[in-house]
């Protein structure tokens, strides 16, 4: 994800957008659920879709910062759709109504992904489930303050009130979400390498049950993953696939 950043590389449509925010956000959902002790793959899928909906909040609300900054991450084709000529737009960036359509668009497949995430919560740790259930209410709260003002990125950064911030996390700890729901709807084709990666088998095969629950145990089994995942990189990039 750093490495296409760099690249400023610009992605075609919502798969590839997707792809991109599993590397830079859903790694960090995956990541996190493993550090809580989770192991099941249902319940690791809905945090990566945790981490893909932030991320897509993210980028709706600092369109307008990344492009006076040169980069561009709406999905091209959503633009062309509207009429938008990406080039041209980010040569003279600036608010449309087709503009804003298409961050909603965005926004829209945020919260798709923020309602799967619930049921994972509730299968988290008891102790772990206000602190994530109150990121996602507060993350979810930007989209919606970017959608009472149309949609569009461009009237400033869309940022949520002290007051909004206080009642969210009272929500978040009076209504966590308890153990229920459908935590096994499909895992989305763009976060499948990282659920594969973390299957109970390969955990247990890293580091034994027993020990666990040691801070130093748990940081050396995700530095033992992320150098799998590395080489599993490079094996398919000297094979040809994507």
């Amino acid at each position: 994800g750093f490495a296409w950043d760099a690249a400023a590389r610009r992605y075609e449509d919502l798969a590839a957008l997707r792809a991109y925010a599993a590397r830079v956000a859903g790694t960090v959902g995956a990541m996190m659920a493993l550090l809580m002790g989770v192991r099941d793959p249902a319940v690791l899928a809905r945090a990566c879709d945790l981490g893909v909906a932030m991320q897509l909040s993210n980028i709706a609300r600092d369109v307008a910062e990344d492009a006076r900054a040169g980069r561009l991450y709406l999905p091209l084709a959503w633009l062309r759709e509207g009429g938008i000529d990406p080039e041209a737009w980010l040569a003279r960036p600036g608010p449309s109504p087709a503009l804003a359509t298409v961050v909603q668009r965005l926004l829209d497949e945020a919260d798709r992904l923020y309602r799967r995430s619930v049921a994972g919560i509730g299968r988290l740790p008891l102790a772990c489930r206000p602190a994530i259930h109150a990121a996602r209410l507060l993350y979810a709260e930007i989209g919606r303050e970017l959608g009472r003002r149309g949609g569009d990125p461009f009237q400033g950064r869309a940022v949520v009130a002290w007051q909004r911030k206080l009642a969210l996390l009272a929500l978040a700890l009076l209504a966590t979400p308890a153990r229920g729901g459908d935590v096994a709807a499909p895992v989305l084709p763009e976060l499948a390498f990282l659920v594969a990666a973390t299957l109970p088998e390969d955990a247990a095969r890293a580091v034994p049950a027993r020990s666990w629950w040691r801070v130093s145990d748990r940081v050396e089994w995700l530095v033992h993953l992320y150098g799998r995942l590395e080489r599993r990189e490079q094996l398919l990039r000297s094979t040809g696939r994507p």
